[in-house]
């Protein structure tokens, strides 16, 4: 059953959401296994994230990598909505 992960961090800026991908692409999790989407959204200067993920394990075990990166990033994390996908249409 996919998840659907929302996530609104405090100081995520367009600078840092960048600088997390690159250290996640360094790290060989750029597009990690288990997530079929994601989304980064800006709104007043700070981006939110939508992800959907094959399962919380998964996820949590990306969640081992992501976390020290936006921590050293000064990135304030907030605890994320999850949902289970109900459906997906394209397009």
């Amino acid at each position: 059953m996919a998840l659907g992960i929302y996530f609104m961090h405090g100081g995520f800026t367009p600078e840092k959401y960048a600088q997390a991908i690159s250290q996640l692409e360094g790290a060989g999790q750029g597009s990690p296994d288990g997530r079929t989407y994601h989304f980064a959204l800006e709104s007043d200067g700070a981006i939110q994230v939508f992800d959907v993920w094959e399962s919380q394990a998964k996820f949590d075990a990306f969640g081992a990598v992501l976390v020290p990166i936006l921590t050293d990033l000064g990135v304030h994390l907030g605890e994320p909505m999850v949902a289970t996908v109900h459906n997906v249409i394209v397009g």
